[in-house]
């Protein structure tokens, strides 16, 4: 069983507490310890901010151009924070509750309420860095719903609210550049992590202009690398976003907690041919005024508009009245999935649902009217006034959705689909953000440690911004307060050369197999095997196979991989052939760990086990704990594990009905 390191004492009062008699460093020791941070996201820019600010010699590694290029700009529809300026019944034990239930009792009590806590100050600091948060008519913030609440507690910038939050941020760590206390490495990707006696001491980046190795000592290395959704191939990741860093640390001995639980996003723009390479989200913020139905008759061909309203199943409003569109993404993916698997799909694959403002349109346009003091408007007047009022909420989604289908949303309803998201699981961590690895943290997605089996949405810009800007600051001063005694190790140490030569053998490998199979091609048949047999859907004789399928591709991989080029010049084909590798090894974890999970829990389901309605079945009595592998050999882990101990909300099957 590993240790969580979880303070004593009421569950309200640990955060506090431990701040209270955490170990602190003072100023002028600061300047004299390094930090190093891989990842320039929400995680990584505000934890770079906030610890250079203190007084830390800071190094921030991204193989982005830019900080600004970080996958978090992706983020699409809010941020959740218990400030109850709805009056509507929120609070920080209430966002604590939803959050445990909305990952279906798989998380860690302690670091969620930890994150609850923090919240209401996340916003606070976004909005003293200018963040342009939507606001009222007065001019208060202003709220809207995500799944799995009942509550108004997502504070959001249009449907840009990531982009905004990562320029706050990288406002924050430029204005550290500028002061000299941060230095940024930009196009340098981490491959190594170097340990001295059990301690993290630095890594190994490649210069991917020039293709140079290089050595950087720190006293921590702090990982901020986001998420491995695409392990599937296709995903709303950016092309980018990968495992490697992570994967490095896990085979350094950091263990890899929970790799199954993957979330599907129930509101994606459909695949639409074999020619992609990602999907596009459409965010969950059209949930809150969007109603998502498909035709009660199978198979149905007709326009939607030529579908009487009799006639339209409106499933989630049916199947759970409580929460209607806003049950949680699991569920919805599912219930999504059931219907079209049923024939009730829509579009010319039938492998979507709708997504329809018809409704919303004109409830606003009745509203506004009024506003207008016009007591019987026209239908032309309503229409005309719910459209400004949609538009002024989610209008640069729906430019996005016209964009990519050639079909305007405001006359047609949106085919939505699910598809893979984020990712729960991730690298273990106590309730410090460190590893299993001494002087190695992590932040952000990259960790397991605050959505359990599936993570509401709106939550992961506060996780990311809670960890870097709230705790880190706190918990890391704990661990470095020891380290004033130990002075910066030379680069010339044999960890350094030999970690160095480890990585320079794997590239070399990697540019002498010459073979003839592309990259690409090789990552979509992972991807295929993963979302076929490890993805909305498990069974054990499905991950059996997949097991065996990913063992073969990867031997596949590095004996039959084309990579143009050379190792010493700018080629992507490289970068993108070495997290291909960490991803097919990932692959084969994600399998063996959803195997072992003989339960449905979250985003993890597993066909043989589910109530006799469909929903996810735990099994509480064998599986209340966190799975964290522990690398041994090339396809063998070892399983440790962390008890999940719930004191103060009790489990019980999740309800939305």
């Amino acid at each position: 069983m590993l240790d969580a390191k979880i303070p004593a004492g009421p569950l309200e009062q640990k955060w506090t507490e431990y701040k209270g008699h955490c170990k602190l460093v003072n100023p002028s020791n600061k300047r004299k310890l390094e930090v190093l941070i891989i990842g320039s996201g929400l995680a990584g820019a505000s934890a770079a901010a906030s610890l250079g600010e203190l007084g830390y010699k800071v190094k921030v590694f991204c193989f982005q151009d830019s900080p600004r290029r970080a996958h978090s700009i992706a983020a699409q529809g809010g941020i959740n924070a218990a400030k109850n300026y709805q009056n509507d019944g929120d609070s920080v034990f209430r966002l604590f509750y939803d959050t445990i239930k909305g990952g279906d009792y798989r998380a860690r009590e302690s670091n969620v309420h930890r994150l609850a806590e923090v919240s209401t100050s996340i916003i606070d600091q976004c909005v003293a860095q200018g963040v342009p948060f939507a606001r009222e008519y007065g001019g208060l913030l202003s709220n809207r719903s995500f799944g799995g609440t009942q509550v108004q507690r997502t504070f959001y910038a249009a449907g840009q609210t990531g982009q905004q939050l990562l320029i706050g941020a990288y406002q924050a760590l430029e204005r550290q550049i500028a002061l000299g206390n941060v230095k940024m490495y930009t196009r340098h990707e981490m491959l190594e992590v170097v340990t001295v006696e059990g301690k993290t001491r630095g890594i190994i980046a490649r210069n991917l202009i020039d293709g140079s190795l290089e050595r950087h000592f720190g006293h921590a290395v702090l990982l901020c690398s986001g998420g491995y959704g695409n392990v599937f191939y296709l995903s709303t990741n950016a092309m980018g976003s990968n495992v490697t860093a992570a994967w490095k640390a896990h085979k350094k001995g950091a263990h890899f907690a929970n790799p199954c639980y993957t979330q599907i996003h129930p509101t994606c723009i459909p695949v639409s041919g074999d020619y992609q390479s990602k999907l596009t989200l459409m965010s969950e913020s059209l949930r809150n005024d969007g109603r998502i139905w498909v035709p009660k008759k199978q198979n149905d061909t007709r326009k939607p508009s030529d579908i009487p309203e009799d006639e339209r199943d409106y499933y989630l409003e049916r199947r759970y009245p409580a929460f209607g569109n806003l049950v949680p993404r699991d569920v919805a993916s599912r219930a999504a999935k059931e219907r079209c698997d049923a024939g009730y799909g829509v579009g010319t694959s039938k492998q979507a649902v709708y997504l329809d403002y018809a409704e919303a349109i004109e409830r606003y346009g009745k509203i506004e009217a009024g506003k207008h003091g016009i007591d019987h408007p026209s239908a032309e007047q309503i229409r005309q006034f719910g459209l400004d009022v949609v538009k002024e909420k989610y209008g640069n989604l729906f430019d996005m959705y016209d964009k990519i289908t050639g079909e305007n949303p405001y006359e047609v309803p949106m085919r939505i689909y699910p598809a893979v998201h984020y990712t729960m699981g991730g690298l273990w961590v106590d309730y410090e953000l460190m590893t299993s690895v001494p002087g190695l943290y992590c932040l952000g997605e990259a960790n397991f440690s605050d959505h359990g089996a599936n993570r509401l949405g709106a939550s992961a810009l506060m996780q990311g911004l809670a960890d870097g800007y709230f705790v880190i600051p706190y918990t890391l001063g704990n661990f470095l307060a020891d380290e004033i005694y130990n002075k910066p190790l030379s680069t010339d140490h044999p960890a350094f050369a030999e970690a160095e030569k480890s990585v320079s053998d794997r590239i070399n490998t990697l540019m002498n197999i010459k073979g003839k199979q592309t990259v690409e091609s090789l990552h979509k048949k992972l991807g295929k095997i993963m979302w076929e047999k490890c993805g909305m859907g498990r069974t054990a004789q499905g991950l059996t196979e997949a097991i065996e399928e990913i063992r073969q591709l990867k031997k596949e991989f590095w004996s039959d991989v084309k990579i143009p080029g050379s190792a010493n010049e700018f080629n992507p084909e490289l970068d993108k052939a070495g997290r291909v590798a960490d991803f097919i090894e990932l692959g084969e974890l994600m399998c063996i760990d959803a195997l072992h999970r003989n339960e449905s829990c979250g985003g993890h389901f597993r066909e043989e086990y589910q109530t006799p309605d469909g929903e996810a079945l735990r099994d509480d009595a064998n599986f209340m704990y966190v799975a964290a592998w522990q690398y041994k050999a090339e396809h063998e882990w070892q399983l440790n594990k962390e008890e999940l101990n719930y004191e103060v909300i009790k489990p019980t099957q999740r309800n939305y009905k």
